[in-house]
């Protein structure tokens, strides 16, 4: 049995609560000169600049900090402060005022005011961290760009030193030797490893390579330098005070009592690792060319050829013309399938078998044994924990017992320091509004925008004030990489991005071969490249762990093992008219996370960025898939980045092809990934159109997208709303702008717009069965409502139209199954559901009803982000022609009941009958946080432990993670604001 963590009370006070040193900790100035004043920055922005990071800025806690919050409650100071604003704007939204956003959201002006400093620290001589008392965020200012850059690694070491670790392991594969083989970790580790494994050659090549291609790469490369250093300083310091986080102590590389153990310094390489990370979460696009490859064969031999391309044609949908866009006007075509492609190699069915990543693997890592998760923080964020004081730990635990107290933290990281579905499901990130001055107000642009990256804590960003030489900017940066801030501000201007994922990522067979000449198999392991059979490339790493306070995952063992050719990676073996084929995927980013750098360097510097044409030049220079959106005083902007490798002629990038140089990318060099990319005019872009808005939706006409992106998305619930406001006159101010994408981000987006063609076929004939009428009415007045998923008031513990709610969680999943699987077939359905799940609710516990024949991929529960991926827009326009309606990209069939409205009818009410009737408990299935059958709870977010800190649930919100309001009164050709 575990005994009670013995803590003496009157030592609570001596809990340090900050993993930075205090000022009176700090080191000596490296020189023995006086160090140069600190120069304030100007600011242009005029007290108009807001942001958030929910849960707070800290993300590091030493070991007593650790124990004190889980025995006592109390929060190591800023590593939750911000939880509660964040969360209650949901319930103060209406009538929100400009005076009124202080109350939710942190004053992101440049600079500390003399009164809210919190402390001052001088790591080396010609640098300065200000943290602020409000936030504790790290305002610092060099009076040398190395500086700058020390003092930026220095800090974000003191956030988030553990979580820069985390992720330098998973960029190469070793998270579960480094963290501990829970089954999360494990699962994570092989989705990395699997779409980016690297070798030290590689690291170093790429960080060659972009040092030696001009004075920006040169500036770069002593930038990491310098920002590294600042880290392995920080390292130092800790390790000397005693200070570091507590992690390392519960997973095994510190003793508590002989502190003893090892925390690495960092080196260059660690970062591009942890840029891979990145990139390959939230930059990466494309793939999936083998099933969507499977789906066509499965349509034609539903079919036939000539009926079944036209209909895989149709659901594909890549450029649905019905589709919400982010640029109005203009055409951009990229990425579309031609109407004869050449080189075509799909996989005969049944034929695929994906690779083996895992192999050797034994103990735990064979049996799957793993210790039983801890439930994360109970309760709601109403007020704040309380808040441990700083001092010395030396009091806080008793000699002898420091074995037993880290017992009582056994499974704080809950099976896992990250979720293993944290890359295969990454894209639902991000949104972002905009509005052009001549709709404001003040005459000013606004833009309320930030990245959609989960709930964790710590937070996967941080925030900080870089000003130095040539830099000046505040924002939000990935731990690791935060010599530059990648989200944010600068002097007069912002910038903001979310996850584009256009295809930046093909597959490409490879014949395969035996070395002795004889006939190849699925099995061989050589494949020709010319007229030569060569050896894959194998690249591997082994992974070993044992039980930890932190894990107690059994010990086991496994090699990663990924097969590497200069084609791309290899993903699975099959057939291709019998013929032996390995599929391999290439990214255009792969060997080239690096190339970003440049980009973001511009972002940083205010002598780069001067105008919106500017930025967008800047924006061009980064390789990863993202949309990217700026504002100053005159103009709005958005450009869409990714390095776009122009194809061979005929070839199509959303089948599988062959890998003869016919077929390659133009100008593609197998040594570095190199190719020649579509240039800057055709890239979708605008400036100055009456509003800008992305919710991951659509970018431009003619910009293929990938599967789902049709004639509903959630991108409606914002672009609607804005559109509808302009079109009534409505001058924008900051607060209604908010209210704006608050509104929206509480909208059930099927509610809101596919529920009135549901009501409208249903109302094609009267409704007899009373209890059919009643739940029928329900439906109708929550969409009257305006469809929101929101409490009455904060604590009211249900929401308005829960019943309604209820219905439409329950029908959906048996509504999608029975409006289609009739007509496609279940083969063709079950493959359609494998490219586009049916479904994404908030408490993601709807996969059919409970298993009464519903499709079971359905997203995670308790992370927020919801209605991204669906067949919201398959059942409306199916609906819609079921209606006689003229569907614009429809499927030229109708599949409800047969195409018959009346036998249509029959099957929502059927369904829907079904729906009224299920058990709460089963619509909202029990876990470790929520009893069943608990709607509000079930929709809750959770924020996932990434450390030793849990945080309380929140209410649901389908808003960004890192959230900014910006709005530019003067530019630099101006006198500042306020003189």
């Amino acid at each position: 049995m575990t005994r009670p963590l013995r803590v003496r009370a009157a030592a609570l006070a001596a809990v340090p609560v900050i993993a930075f040193p205090p000022a009176a900790s700090a080191a000596a100035p490296a020189a023995a000169e006086p160090p140069a004043p600190v120069q304030a920055a100007v600011d242009y922005c005029g007290d108009q600049c807001a942001d958030i990071l929910p849960p707070g800025q800290n993300g590091n806690a030493t070991l007593v900090d650790i124990l004190a919050h889980q025995v006592f409650g109390t929060m190591p100071r800023h590593a939750g402060d911000q939880m509660v604003p964040y969360d209650r704007l949901l319930h103060s939204y209406t009538g929100l005022t400009d005076a009124q956003l202080d109350d939710f959201f942190n004053d992101a002006s440049f600079g500390v005011p003399a009164g809210q400093v919190e402390s001052r620290v001088r790591p080396r001589a010609d640098v300065e961290i200000v943290r602020d008392r409000a936030t504790g965020v790290p305002h610092i200012t060099g009076t040398t760009r190395e500086g700058t850059m020390f003092g930026a690694g220095y800090a974000a070491a003191g956030d988030r030193l553990f979580l820069i670790d985390v992720f330098r392991r998973l960029g190469r594969g070793e998270l579960t030797s480094f963290a501990g083989g829970a089954p999360s970790n494990q699962a994570l580790e092989q989705s990395l490893w699997r779409g980016a494994p690297y070798t030290e050659a590689d690291l170093q090549a790429q960080i060659d390579r972009v040092a030696a291609s001009g004075p920006r790469g040169a500036q770069a490369l002593a930038d990491v330098e310098d920002y590294v250093a600042g880290m392995n300083a920080y390292i130092d310091e800790a390790r000397a005070d005693r200070d570091y986080p507590g992690e390392y102590v519960l997973t095994g590389h510190m003793d508590a009592i002989t502190q003893r153990g090892t925390i690495e310094h960092f080196t260059p390489t660690d970062v591009v690792g942890i840029a891979s990370v990145v990139g390959l979460l939230f930059g990466g696009g494309g793939g999936g060319e083998v099933a969507s490859g499977l789906a066509l064969l499965a349509f034609q031999e539903r079919y036939g050829a000539q009926e079944g391309e036209r209909l895989y044609e149709a659901w594909r949908a890549q450029n649905d013309p019905e589709s919400v866009l982010t640029v109005h006007e203009g055409e951009f075509p990229y990425a579309q399938s031609p109407e004869d492609p050449v080189g075509v190699a799909l996989a005969d069915p049944g034929s695929v078998v994906p690779h083996e990543l895992v192999r050797d693997a034994s103990g735990a890592a064979a049996s799957g044994a793993s210790a039983e998760p801890v439930p994360q923080s109970e309760g709601t964020a109403t007020e704040p924990a309380p808040t441990a004081t700083p001092g010395g730990a030396e009091d806080l635990v008793a000699p002898g017992e420091v074995e037993e107290n880290l017992e009582h933290v056994r499974g704080l990281f809950n099976d896992g320091v990250l979720p293993g579905d944290l890359i295969s499901d990454p894209d639902g990130m991000s949104n972002a509004l905009l509005v052009a001055g001549e709709h404001t107000a003040s005459g000013d642009p606004i833009m309320v925008a930030g990245p959609q990256t989960g709930y964790f804590s710590p937070q996967l960003l941080m925030v900080q004030e870089l000003q130095g030489p040539g830099i000046s900017a505040r924002g939000a940066s990935f731990p690791g990489l935060s010599f530059y801030v990648q989200i944010g501000r600068g002097p007069d201007y912002a910038w903001s991005p979310t996850s584009a994922s256009q295809d930046i990522t093909d597959t490409f067979a490879l014949r395969l071969c035996e070395p002795d000449g004889s006939a190849p198999t699925t099995e061989s392991r050589h494949y020709l490249d010319g007229e030569d059979c060569v050896p894959f490339e194998e690249l591997s790493v082994d992974n070993s762990w044992t039980p930890t306070v932190a894990d107690q995952t059994p010990a086991g063992s496994y090699r990663l093992l990924s097969l590497r050719t200069p084609y791309g990676l290899v993903e699975s073996f099959a057939t291709v008219d019998g013929t032996p084929v390995a599929y391999v995927t290439r990214r255009s980013t792969y060997l080239r996370e690096v190339d970003s750098i440049i980009g973001f360097q511009q972002f940083n510097e205010p002598a780069a960025i001067t105008s919106a044409a500017d930025f967008q030049r800047a924006a061009f220079d980064v390789g990863y898939a993202f949309n990217w959106f700026y504002t100053d005083t005159d103009d709005i902007a958005f450009f869409n980045s990714g390095a776009n490798p122009v194809r061979a002629q005929g070839t199509d990038p959303n089948l599988p092809i062959w890998s003869e140089p016919a077929y390659q990318w133009q100008d593609w060099n197998p040594a570095d990934n190199g190719a020649r990319y579509h240039p800057f005019a055709e890239r979708p872009q605008v400036v100055n159109q009456d509003y800008i808005s992305n919710w991951n939706n659509r970018q431009a006409a003619g910009y293929t997208s990938g599967w789902g992106m049709g004639a509903v998305h959630r991108g409606d619930l914002l672009d609607g709303r804005i559109s509808a406001l302009i079109a009534e006159g409505h001058a924008f101010t900051r607060a209604s702008l908010v209210q704006t994408m608050m509104e929206a981000g509480v909208a059930d987006l099927r509610a809101e717009q596919v529920l009135p063609e549901l009501l409208r076929v249903i109302d094609s004939a009267p409704v007899d069965d009373p209890e059919l009428a009643a739940a029928v009415a329900e439906l109708r007045a929550w969409h009257e409502d305006g469809s929101l998923r929101r409490e009455p008031e904060l604590g009211a513990g249900e929401y308005v139209h829960a019943e309604a709610i209820h219905t439409l969680d329950a029908w959906w999943p048996l509504l999608v199954r029975a409006q289609f699987e009739p007509g496609l077939g279940t083969p063709l359905y079950e493959q359609l559901t494998r490219l586009v799940q049916i479904n994404e609710t908030p408490s993601g516990g709807q996969n059919g009803g409970g298993g009464s024949g519903g499709s079971p991929n359905q997203s995670q529960p308790h992370r927020g982000s919801a209605f991204q991926y669906g067949w919201w827009g398959y059942v409306d326009k199916d609906l819609r022609a079921v209606l006689g309606e003229e569907v614009q990209g429809g499927f030229g069939t109708a599949y409800c009941g047969g195409g018959e409205l009346a036998q249509c009818r029959a099957v929502l009410l059927e369904t829907l009958a079904q729906a009224a009737a299920e058990p709460w408990e089963t619509t909202y299935p029990g876990d470790a946080e929520c009893d069943s059958g608990d709607q509000l709870c079930a929709d809750s977010i959770v924020h996932s432990t990434l450390g030793g800190i849990t945080q309380p649930r929140i209410a649901w919100q389908n808003r960004p993670t890192y959230q900014a309001v910006h709005q530019f009164p003067a530019r630099r050709t101006d006198p500042p604001p306020g003189g």
